[in-house]
């Protein structure tokens, strides 16, 4: 990367043999390979001998690329001093460090890591050691390839939450995390474990960032990184860690081989996820998240329109083109390789036509393929290999339902899952919805509904149907408002964007507050984003509430997501 300055290299005696120390020097250039990165060539002495082991010493400098992030003390959640963390996915990690970045190439890595005083380094590793100087130790025992390389180093302090994990947080949020976390996930982990193989990584530490960080979570092995807004107070949000964890088996342990098959990563995580989920909290819970899924993939069809080049899971990626543009990792980032991914997965277990035998199939597919990066031709090889009577039928080439199709047409999923079973929690939400959305309020049919049982999908799934249903009739947000607290007051990140959402769709000035508020607490930009093009597309009062929460809040957003809000509100020096 530009930002990567590289200052010699040397090829270094075999360990244990003759020769200089310091390394033979080596001539080395960086020649053009895609916009979004450089090659780094290094010549050799001599032509090296198949298996030869080479030790090679790069001596260089890093800090400005993409792929690190330096916070300021504003940007974090005790504000008192300054942080920074790295994220490699997808090709930002060569502005940390010389390496092949890309998933084809797994490798073992080790780092010494020193910082001052009054601060702790933390990476995605095996193993972690302090020592003297306030030095740290870091080893990765297995294989991991370059994206999954990450670094954190602030005033962060731990405690542990089960036998094999522990939270990392700011002091200001350390006991907040434990009190959510304590004994949750050792039992997502166990039922990973019994449906998917062993948890290779030894530890599953949480790190919660600093309310800047602007994903919902970095499946880092050994240490995911996580949103603050994860911290609901009611561990009402602890199931979004399900699909970090998932990530242990699909994405870290089994990798895509390109960015081009992102679908292999988080398809089949999308679909382990909800295979725990029914474990621990049963088939209807798994079906209303997944229906909130398959949701979100409408969204964004219609938004792109079907036919999409991106709405394939198999994306052409031209040499110089990458799917995660190396300054901006989420302008081609949609939920086609997660949500179409899902639907396939839940295809080929169609095809197999009973569940205890596809969850075998998906122990053998990770022992089969495990540390290594594979392709969609490579899983779906071993899907015919392993069922020979689905292969003898010819299941790749069923008319409109082709693999091929599913790989490299764009457009809606050939086939969807039966997500029925969630309608027992989708009904009565739906149904209470309509009532809110009449022009008469019935209150003794609304009283006779109680919510307080209900969890928080079925929260969401009730409140997408009311913003859809808005504006109401004059006066009834306002009661709806009275009537749940648990929904008005809540502090799940979930709720308060989406009750936020029917204050200005409403236009509830009196409540603008807590707009304001949410948008002041947390930087994420799947809860950032939406709020702002609600505000712009609004009344004058919600447009005006818009450029004062920015100007007030935009020395804590990370760089990208200002962007984003600026191209929003049409400011200048949108890049």
């Amino acid at each position: 990367h530009p930002a990567l300055a590289v200052s010699r290299a040397a090829l270094l005696p075999p360990p244990g043999g003759p020769g200089d120390p310091a390394g033979q020097e080596l001539p080395v250039e960086s020649r053009p390979f895609a916009s979004y990165g450089s090659a780094l060539h290094i010549a050799l002495p001599q032509a090296p001998r198949a298996g030869q082991l080479l030790t090679l010493l790069i001596d260089y400098e890093a800090g400005e690329g993409p792929g690190v992030c330096w916070l300021s003390p504003e940007q974090t959640a005790g504000k008192q001093k300054p942080y920074m963390y790295t994220q490699g996915q997808a090709v930002l990690n060569r502005s940390f460090f010389p390496c092949f970045d890309t998933p084809s190439v797994k490798f073992t890595y080790s780092a010494t890591v020193k910082v001052p005083e009054g601060f702790t380094a933390v990476m995605s590793a095996t193993s972690w050691e302090k020592q003297k100087d306030n030095t740290f130790v870091f080893k990765m025992s297995q294989p991991i390839p370059s994206y999954l390389i990450a670094l954190v180093v602030g005033d962060i302090v731990s405690a542990d939450v089960g036998p094999r994990s522990r939270v990392w947080a700011e002091p200001c949020l350390i006991e907040a995390a434990k009190k959510e976390y304590d004994g949750v996930i050792e039992e997502f982990l166990v039922v990973g474990e019994k449906l998917f193989g062993p948890y290779v990584w030894g530890r599953y530490d949480i790190l919660f960032m600093p309310p800047s960080f602007p994903f919902g979570g970095m499946e880092n092995p050994c240490l995911t990184f996580v949103t603050p807004c994860l911290l609901a107070g009611d561990r009402s949000l602890v199931d979004v860690i399900i699909h970090e964890i998932s990530h242990s088996w699909f994405g870290n342990l089994v990798t895509n081989a390109t960015w081009g098959e992102f679908w292999l990563n988080e398809g089949f995580t999308m679909y382990a996820q909800r295979r725990i989920s029914t474990e621990v909290y049963g088939l209807p819970y798994a079906c209303l998240e997944a229906s909130t899924g398959r949701a979100l993939l409408r969204q964004h069809m219609d938004a792109t329109g079907e036919d999409h080049p991106l709405n394939k899971l198999r994306v052409v990626i031209e040499p110089g083109f990458c799917l995660f543009l190396g300054v901006n990792p989420d302008d081609t980032y949609n939920e086609t390789p997660y949500e179409k991914g899902y639907c396939f997965v839940s295809y080929l277990a169609h095809l197999v036509g009973n569940q205890s035998k596809f969850d075998a199939f998906l122990q053998a597919y990770v022992n089969r393929f495990k540390f290594q990066s594979i392709t969609a031709d490579d899983t779906l090889g071993f899907f015919l290999e392993y069922f020979p009577e689905l292969k003898e039928k010819g299941v790749d080439s069923i008319p409109g339902f082709e693999f091929d199709r599913w790989l490299n047409t764009p457009g809606w999923p050939p086939y969807l899952p039966d997500l029925s079973p969630g309608q027992q929690l989708m009904r009565p939400a739906d149904e209470l919805a309509e009532l809110w959305a009449a022009d008469g309020l019935n209150m003794e049919a609304i009283e006779a509904v109680d919510i307080t049982g209900w969890r928080m999908y079925q929260l969401v799934y009730f409140l997408d149907q009311v913003l859809q249903r808005s504006p109401l009739p004059e006066g009834n947000v306002k009661r709806l408002s009275k009537m749940y607290p648990k929904i008005s007051e809540a502090q799940n990140a979930e709720l308060r964007l989406r009750w936020c959402q029917i204050l200005l769709k409403n236009n509830l000035e009196a409540e603008y507050s807590k707009v304001k508020d949410f948008l002041h607490s947390q930087g994420k930009q799947k809860y950032t984003l939406p709020l702002y093009r609600a505000m712009w597309g609004g009344s004058e009062a919600a447009r005006a509430l818009a450029m004062e929460t920015f100007s007030a809040t935009a020395p804590q957003l990370h760089v990208n997501v200002q962007n984003y809000v600026k191209k929003i509100l049409g400011l200048a020096g949108a890049e």
